[in-house]
């Protein structure tokens, strides 16, 4: 089996999809691998790094790809409806497509991947399960987000986050509300009560509860018959009613009101992020605030945010960054490259090389968007 390793072509793409030592666990295990020149730079990855791991450079994409069975990526090809080469017209049929693919919101993507007769995976929809948790990109990425949405925070932030007492007085702890307990909101809370920050959390699912309080959080909750039906068996948050809604959001905005910096991370698969924080909550909050909208790429939770950008909103600090996890390129690499590895390593013969996906095995039906030239995974047939 060759594997493609390609450059991310994407402007705020800064990751890369295998490193030095997934290269010398491929090759290990009977595997080419072929690396695009360039691929590594931004994550501090040179060329010659992966050639002492036993990966030769291509030249550029089509290099690359040429005789490749295997196409590894970070993100979904640029496609021709956008701005940029159009990737998956480099790619051919039989070819297999491994990356974070956003299908459920680029569902025509799909489609274009069947047509081509490329077998697409989409490793953001890896079932929660213990066996997969090692796969889990979502989580690898999302951790790394939560830590940097803390640190993004406090560079806007006008004081300290602890308490300080000095000859001259004391300093008061800043106090700081992460809306989402996920993977990046534990993060954030975990981050945030390390730097000294008095911190408190939301989620409209009551299991996170105990683990916002196993981290010195208290948490904010309209508790009631709806809350405790909040979550999936898939263990994702579930659209909450219009009611619930309007209940939540009045203690919300209580709460935020009081705050200092609020760090936003809802997301609902296949949907638009919800708005959390309206115009009306921003304008609540004291100048000198911050919010961080970790869901922008999405839509955002707060009505205000606006994608790749830090604004002021009447002396209120929004900051919209895109992709966080690539602003920590090295160690979300490094991550990412290891989900794969461990998504595709149970898969290939051990003395030939050769790559035969097992589908009855969740972890790849769960990700395998299209296969045969026909998209296959349910959740898009729903959509058809």
């Amino acid at each position: 089996m060759k594997i493609a390793v390609l450059k991310e072509r994407r402007a705020d793409e800064r990751r890369v999809a295998a490193t030095p030592d997934t290269v010398k666990k491929f090759v290990g295990l009977g595997v080419e691998v072929t690396v695009e020149t360039g691929a590594g730079d931004a994550a501090h990855i040179s060329d010659d790094d992966f050639v002492q791991a036993g990966a030769p450079i291509a030249a550029d994409a089509a290099a690359a790809l040429a005789a490749t069975d295997v196409v590894l990526k970070v993100r979904r090809p640029i496609m021709a409806d956008e701005n940029g080469a159009d990737e998956l017209a480099q790619m051919h049929s039989g070819q297999v497509l491994i990356a974070m693919l956003n299908p459920l919101i680029r569902r025509s993507d799909c489609d274009a991947y069947a047509a081509a007769g490329v077998d697409a995976y989409a490793m953001e929809l890896m079932p929660r399960i213990s066996r997969a948790q090692s796969m889990d990109v979502l989580s690898s990425q999302a951790n790394l987000a939560g830590y940097k949405s803390v640190l993004d925070a406090t560079e806007e932030f006008g004081r300290a986050l602890p308490m300080m007492m000095t000859a001259a007085g004391t300093i008061a702890p800043a106090k700081i509300f992460v809306m989402g307990a996920g993977v990046a909101g534990l993060q954030a809370i975990a981050t945030a009560r390390r730097l000294g920050a008095v911190v408190s959390a939301t989620d409209v699912r009551p299991v996170a509860k105990e683990q916002v309080e196993s981290l010195g959080a208290s948490f904010v909750m309209v508790e009631d018959e709806e809350s405790a039906q909040a979550e999936t068996e898939a263990g994702y948050a579930r659209e909450m009613s219009e009611e619930y809604k309007q209940k939540q959001a009045a203690l919300i905005a209580e709460t935020i009101a009081k705050q200092d910096i609020v760090i936003c991370t809802a997301l609902i698969p296949g949907r638009a992020a919800p708005v959390l924080v309206d115009e009306a909550m921003v304008a609540a909050m004291k100048p000198g605030s911050v919010i961080v909208d970790l869901a922008v790429e999405n839509g955002g939770n707060c009505a205000l945010s606006q994608m790749g950008k830090v604004i002021d909103a009447d002396g209120v600090k929004i900051i919209g960054h895109a992709n966080f996890p690539a602003r920590l390129a090295v160690d979300a690499s490094n991550l990412y490259a290891r989900n794969l590895f461990n998504f595709l390593s149970p898969h290939i013969d051990g003395e030939s090389g050769d790559l035969s996906f097992d589908f009855e095995d969740e972890t790849v039906s769960g990700v395998c968007l299209t296969k045969g030239g026909a998209v296959i995974h349910p959740m898009l047939s729903a959509k058809e």
